[in-house]
């Protein structure tokens, strides 16, 4: 695997991002697909496990018991692989893509990786709220959501090659 490459810009000539927050909804959607699928291989993992460990083939997982946790658990963690590899890998998950959203750290770099997990982790967290993080960014005077500023992170939206 190749190394990832940063933005062809040096400090300071990081275009600044817009709210974009029409562009980030519309790749979280997109996103949605390759995360469901991820859950279900997660979930038929559990599923087997839960089974082979003396419980009825039948028998669902009981609500709110420690396998129920450690399942959002392992689906919580397989998201957070998928987002932050495709960050660390090209700076772009499947669904940022088709919306040219490039993601970076203020200097057009490629972020460390635990400024990808702290930006998946706080937005986990407006998720969790409602979206209220995201929708931060329209009153953000530098147009950034909460995940932004926590994690030293930029999406910006890059121009269409011709």
């Amino acid at each position: 695997m190749s190394k990832p490459q940063s933005l062809p810009s040096g400090p300071n000539t990081v275009p600044a991002p817009k709210a974009l927050i029409g562009w980030r909804l519309l790749s979280l959607l997109y996103d949605a697909f390759p995360v469901v699928a991820l859950w279900m291989l997660v979930s038929v993992a559990f599923t087997v496990v839960y089974s082979m460990s003396g419980h009825a083939a039948r028998e669902n997982i009981p609500p709110f018991s420690p396998w129920q946790w450690l399942l959002w658990l392992g689906c919580w963690l397989v998201t957070g692989l998928y987002a932050t590899l495709s960050w660390r890998r090209g700076g772009q998950t499947l669904g940022m893509r088709p919306w040219r959203l490039h993601l970076c750290d203020a200097d057009g770099r490629v972020p460390a990786r635990n400024a990808l997990w702290k930006r998946y982790a706080a937005a986990t967290l407006s998720l969790l709220l409602g979206g209220l993080g995201f929708w931060w960014a329209w009153i953000d005077r530098d147009r950034l959501t909460w995940h932004d500023r926590l994690s030293g992170t930029r999406l910006i939206r890059v121009p269409k090659q011709r």
